[in-house]
């Protein structure tokens, strides 16, 4: 007689262990401690089997006899059902350590050594807040690009626009790494590539080429301006931006082991670049001399450019903006200013578009592969960047107001200028073009005005 639900509630425990049957081989065996377990016995290949369906009342009377039915089939088609249920608990053991977020936590704590603690921080928070609760304890292998924009609208609802475009760039590095570790075999995410949404484009404040005589000269005297207080380092950091146009991220947090003065060059790390790999700015000779002046004020501590407050912080975020609104440049030049205005100038005179854009960190999508040479160009960086300082030297001796050249530390002629540009690439004669002697002259008729660096 077959099961029934109130019959399994009443039955109770004995000395010892008994079983109930059901049909098709289905029983409840009922433990002299309360238990009460499915089981179902077969034949395979003549010899008799006893295959386990779990605990009731986890497992209902239908579910079991569900489970049964299943069983039945394999047995049908040649398969024993308790190989393929430990087969089907495998799969999902491993389904589970394939996971989105085991895959993600993984990823976390691999880059984790190559990023501040801050950086992870963030990248956790957002990845609990947005991601993981919709592909959580979904299969890496098998999630669809449709499945991530689907998280990544639910994002942009709320506005949050460029924190959709992080979750992409996050889930995209995550899997990645899936493929690397052999957990996945694609990766969905560049599938989404224009599908995001985006803000109208701003660009960032900057003056014009024709204004460059005029801010060069304000930088190299801000020590004299009265709201300077004094802080050479402001200077030196303006007059640093100018000559390598990083990121102000990148110069506040710029540390002294990241110099070699040896090679003449500055390394990023990954972790600043946010990035996979680090990035290597070229030295140019005022760029040495620049930093050669700041190691007397901050070559002892971590940083180049320290708080004014404490050596064991860096400058605030807006030192930068600040001073240029000291100057006169409030709505008109910006930190990130520095790196439009050196782009365009640099493409008006010839170079290469790749040396440009591989200096200034701007990595296309349909250049993965170079986003991990980091040394890409480096040659015909260093000689673009050495012209880019030798430009600011002669446009600085433009300014008629000059008492002295800030970036010039040795003479250069007009001949010796033009001969370092890239092919058909030109570059006027200065106009009011002041040599290393009259300048010298000037500058020490006014010696007395000057700030002492």
């Amino acid at each position: 007689m077959p099961l029934t639900d109130i019959a399994i509630r009443n039955a109770k425990p004995k000395d010892k262990r008994y079983k109930i049957s059901d049909s098709g081989g289905l029983f409840i065996e009922i433990l002299p401690a309360g238990g009460k377990y499915w089981r179902m016995k077969y034949r395979l290949q003549g010899k008799e089997n006893c295959l386990a369906l779990g605990v009731y009342p986890t497992v209902t009377l239908i579910e079991a006899r569900a489970a049964r039915d299943t069983a039945k089939k394999q047995i049908a088609e040649g398969l024993n059902p308790a190989h393929e249920r430990k087969r089907e608990k495998q799969e999902t053991i491993i389904k589970q350590e394939h996971s989105f977020k085991a895959i993600a936590d993984e990823w976390l704590k691999n880059r984790a050594e190559h990023w501040s603690k801050k950086h992870v921080k963030k990248i956790t928070n957002l990845l609990k807040k947005d991601v993981f609760p919709y592909l959580r304890a979904r299969p890496i292998a098998e999630i669809t690009a449709a499945e991530i924009l689907s998280v990544i609208r639910r994002i942009e609802e709320r506005d949050a626009l460029h924190t959709s475009q992080t979750a992409l760039q996050n889930c995209s590095q995550i899997f990645r790494y899936a493929i690397a570790t052999s957990r996945a075999s694609h990766n969905p995410a560049p599938d989404l590539r224009g599908a995001l949404k985006t803000r109208p484009v701003k660009n960032m404040a900057r003056i014009k080429e024709t204004e460059l005589p005029e801010l060069l000269h304000k930088i190299y005297t801000y020590g004299m301006y009265p709201e300077a207080k004094g802080d050479p380092k402001t200077e030196l950091a303006l007059r640093l931006m100018v000559l390598t146009f990083v990121r102000t991220h990148q110069m506040r947090f710029a540390e002294w082991s990241e110099i070699d003065f040896k090679k003449k060059e500055w390394r990023i790390p990954p972790e600043k670049m946010k990035k996979d790999y680090e990035h290597i700015v070229p030295l140019s000779t005022q760029s040495i001399t620049v930093l050669q002046k700041l190691h007397t004020l901050t070559g002892k501590h971590q940083w180049l450019f320290p708080s004014i407050r404490s050596f064991k912080k860096v400058m605030s975020e807006n030192t930068i903006l600040f001073a240029l609104y000291r100057m006169g440049y409030h709505g008109r030049m910006t930190g990130h200013g520095f790196r439009g205005l050196a782009s365009t100038i640099l493409n008006e005179h010839g170079f290469d578009a790749d040396w440009i854009e591989r200096q200034l960190a701007h990595v296309e999508e349909n250049k993965t592969r170079a986003a991990y040479n980091h040394a890409q160009y480096l040659t015909q960086r260093r000689k673009m960047m050495q012209w880019w300082a030798d430009y600011l030297d002669q446009r600085m001796a433009e300014n008629t107001l000059v008492e002295h050249n800030p970036f010039r530390s040795h003479v250069i002629d007009q001949d010796t200028l033009q001969n370092s540009l890239p092919i058909d690439a030109h570059i006027q004669p200065a106009q009011h073009a002041i040599d290393l002697t009259q300048q010298s002259v000037v500058a020490a008729a006014h010696s007395d005005s000057r700030p002492a660096l």
